[in-house]
C-alpha cells in the first residue's frame, strides 16, 4: 500500500508474466488525502483496458451516472514507453474514497479492499459497459484520455446513463469487464485525442478494470 502524497501514479494493466496477470492496477490499493492527484497510466499491456466508476455493491458493472475512461486498445507491438503512454488523471477531494483498485479502503469491517476484490471475483455474467462518461456521480472530467500515441485506439459511446442496464449473456470471471466486439462498436466508436483526463471525486467510489 502506498502512503499519502500529492501525486499518485497507477499502472493500468500488466504483462501476462506478472504476478496477478494482465488485469490489475499497480498498485491496487493506497491511501490519499484531499487534493491528491491520481494518474492512471495505460502501460502498453496488449488488449482493451478501461477504468470505470462502479460501486462496492456491484463492482463489475458501471455505476449509474458514473464516469468511464472508454476503451483504450493497446496493440501487441510496438511496446509503448513511459513517455508516450495515455494517462487518466484524477484529483481526490474527499478522504473516504474506495477505488478493483482502492483508494482509502477501510482496513476493518465488511467493506475492505479484500471484500471488494472478492465480490468482483465472484461476479457471474457479462458486465454492462457504456464508455466515455466524463461526468460521474460526485465526479467530473475535463477531457478524455490522452495523449494518444500511434497504434493506440480509444473508443467511446454515449455517457453512462443515470440508470444502469445489466447484461446477462456469457459468464465471465474475475473483475475484468467484457471487451467490446468489433461489430457492436464499429458504428459508434470514435478516436479521442486529448492531453489528460482529470476527474474531481466527491463520493466513495469503486473502479473496475478491463
Amino acid at each position: 500500500m502506498l502512503t499519502d502524497s500529492s501525486i499518485k501514479v497507477v499502472r493500468v494493466g500488466a504483462t501476462s508474466g506478472a504476478e496477478g496477470g494482465i488485469f490489475q492496477y499497480i498498485p491496487n490499493t493506497f491511501n490519499a488525502t484531499n487534493g491528491t492527484t491520481v494518474t492512471f497510466q495505460f502501460t502498453g499491456a496488449p488488449g482493451n483496458h478501461t477504468v470505470t466508476q462502479s460501486s462496492f455493491a456491484d463492482p463489475c458493472d458501471p455505476l449509474a451516472g458514473g464516469f468511464d475512461s472508454g476503451w483504450v486498445s493497446i496493440p501487441s507491438s510496438p511496446a509503448l514507453t513511459a513517455a508516450d503512454t495515455p494517462e487518466w488523471n484524477l484529483t481526490i477531494t474527499d478522504d473516504t474514497k474506495r477505488m478493483v483498485g482502492a483508494i482509502n479502503a477501510p482496513t476493518t469491517g465488511n467493506k475492505t479492499f479484500a471484500a471488494f476484490e472478492a465480490a468482483a471475483k465472484a461476479f457471474k455474467g457479462t458486465p454492462a459497459q457504456v464508455e466515455g462518461g466524463l461526468v460521474g456521480v460526485g465526479a467530473s472530467a475535463s477531457a478524455g484520455v490522452g495523449p494518444v500515441p500511434s497504434g493506440v485506439k480509444l473508443f467511446t459511446a454515449s455517457a453512462i446513463a443515470t440508470t444502469s442496464t445489466k447484461s446477462s449473456a456469457a459468464t465471465t470471471s474475475g473483475s475484468a469487464a467484457a471487451a467490446p466486439s468489433s461489430t457492436s462498436k464499429s458504428s459508434d466508436a470514435k478516436k479521442l485525442i486529448a492531453s489528460s483526463f482529470v476527474v474531481l471525486l466527491g463520493t466513495a467510489i469503486g473502479i473496475s478494470l478491463a
